[in-house]
């Protein structure tokens, strides 16, 4: 009764909060525009929000109008510190907490995003760029892996043999690793976080999360209902920075995983240095992702597919479907993907009629521009250019139209590089076989796609073709949260993917039991023999 009245008093005094948070991360651009002080980002230190004392801070910014919308400090040492330190304290009675407790929380926070979707979509949107129904879907597909979670005691059996030997049984414990952390990127403020905490945390858990500097404001807000869902203090945590916050997270010792998404440079990084330091890494990274498109597809949904998967959410996804390799002539296909590609309207994400937002930042548009004038100078033909496109009443955003160019080789910069960006390639083959060949030559693994009506085809292409997800007549084959996300190649380092079953596994240790209650004979004496079960 005591520990019920204290959890009621800890929601009210949550609430007593809420606004002021809500006020600072949920509210559209305009209001920002007219504030001369930004919004400082707290960390969330043993259940508080507490401003950093840190002198250095970074400006989040839109990147539909360059106004400042948060400033996000470089969390100290010493604040770093005290994250750890009250996950570690969180972590005996969290992991000694029934798990149908643990679940009944998950089941509370699935709720409560779903109350406040729209604030953490416009939250995204004004952070990220992203349009408001491209933003939701960000936060629906997290919404997922939380609804997965409720399911966790299923997901956490062990395995139990009787009578292994005479009168000796064995069975096997999955339990939770201790502190965890996780390292996020811009592109997905809410989808990543909730692929990594609430699996995490649902284990038995606490954790340590870092937002991507660019938009750390969904993390704050999915807190803050994890809180109001009854997670207790010090088992979510959240700290903010860049590369010394990183490192900082891969060399402290009380860390036992770290779960990261973003590129191959930071990413081998983390796995690199983290694995020194024995900890668990499960690292996602960059892509390449193709489509093979062969004579027979069915044109106008293929097209749409094509023009979804490499424009949407302005190509700055892991999934993207970056690269086209047209089967046979490619002529009529170009002429009418570029036709769908002029017809998408770019504009700030918060506009109505927005298909594609801008890009996250100034440096991000530069290095898109450089990789597209990089594959016009090696040959590459221009059939769309989206590089000077104006917005009007956002002149100064990060826009990029769709960009599309042709006779791509894989020898480019811009075909060997990530471009994150709205720019398709598009290369020619003269057979299937050339189309996978050219897929499997590529050293990343995300997703590869086929576009066909032969059954024969795809079944060639599913069994041949070297990537961990693969889409058949789907442009962005990411599995639902009972599957798990098996990038592969150098799109992936580690040994357990995100959440499914793997995700389990990773967040979970394995212990094994082997008990025997049975009276022993007396004066049998001592047996040095290795126990075998023979007996």
């Amino acid at each position: 009764m005591l520990t019920r009245l204290a959890s009621i008093q800890r929601v009210r005094n949550l609430k007593a909060v809420r606004p002021q948070i809500f006020a600072k991360f949920s509210t559209d651009a305009k209001l920002y525009s007219k504030q001369h002080n930004p919004p400082r980002v707290p960390n969330l230190i043993g259940g508080a929000f507490i401003e950093s004392r840190s002198s250095e801070y970074i400006d989040v910014i839109n990147p539909a109008t360059q106004e400042v919308v948060s400033q996000l400090p470089l969390t100290t040492n010493e604040e770093f510190k005290a994250a750890v330190s009250a996950a570690k304290q969180a972590f005996p009675s969290w992991r000694n907490t029934p798990i149908t407790t643990r679940q009944r929380v998950m089941l509370k926070l699935q709720e409560l995003i779903r109350r406040d979707i729209d604030k953490l979509a416009m939250n995204i949107t004004t952070e990220q760029g992203k349009t408001l129904k491209d933003a939701q879907g960000d936060v629906f597909r997290g919404l997922e892996v939380v609804e997965h979670a409720c399911g966790m005691a299923t997901l956490q059996m062990g395995e139990y043999v009787p009578n292994v030997s005479n009168g000796i049984d064995t069975y096997s414990l999955r339990e939770p690793l201790g502190v965890c952390a996780g390292i996020c990127p811009f592109n997905f403020p809410a989808m990543i976080p909730l692929w990594m905490f609430p699996v995490a945390v649902t284990c038995g858990n606490t954790f340590v999360l870092k937002p991507s500097e660019k938009d750390p404001g969904a993390s704050i807000m999915l807190a803050e209902l994890a809180m109001e869902a009854g997670l207790p203090d010090g088992v979510l945590n959240i700290v903010h920075g860049t590369h010394d916050t990183v490192n900082a997270i891969c060399d402290d010792d009380n860390i036992r995983a770290i779960s990261f998404v973003g590129s191959n440079v930071a990413g081998m990084h983390i796995y690199a240095r983290a694995s020194a330091r024995g900890k668990r890494v499960q690292s996602n990274m960059g892509a390449k992702n193709h489509g093979i498109v062969l004579p027979d597809a069915n044109m106008d949904a293929t097209l749409n597919a094509l023009a979804a998967a490499g424009f949407g959410a302005a190509g700055q996804r892991c999934m993207a479907l970056s690269t086209v390799v047209f089967v046979g002539d490619s002529k009529s296909w170009e002429d009418k993907l570029v036709e769908r590609a002029k017809a998408l309207k770019v504009n700030a994400g918060t506009e109505a009629d927005a298909d594609l937002g801008p890009v996250i930042s100034k440096q991000a548009k530069e290095r898109i521009c450089r990789l597209i004038q990089s594959g016009i100078e090696s040959g590459a033909r221009l059939l769309l250019d989206g590089r000077n496109i104006v917005v009007p009443g956002y002149v100064h955003g990060n826009f990029i139209g769709p960009t599309i160019l042709t006779d791509v080789t894989a020898d480019m910069e811009c075909y060997k590089e990530e471009i994150f960006g709205p720019v398709l390639l598009c290369m020619q083959a003269d057979s299937l076989e050339e189309a996978i060949k050219i897929v499997n030559k590529n050293q990343y693994g995300n997703g590869a796609a086929i576009f066909t009506s032969s059954g024969a085809a795809a079944r060639k292409f599913q069994t041949e073709i070297e990537a961990g997800q693969v889409g058949i007549n789907v442009p962005i084959p990411v599995p639902l949260p009972f599957f798990s996300f098996t990038g592969s190649k150098a799109s992936f380092a580690g040994d357990l993917n995100f959440y499914g079953k793997a995700g389990v596994n990773f967040y979970t240790q394995i212990k094994t039991v082997t008990q025997q209650w049975r009276d022993l004979p007396g004066g049998s004496g001592v047996s040095l023999a290795m126990p075998t079960s023979q007996k």
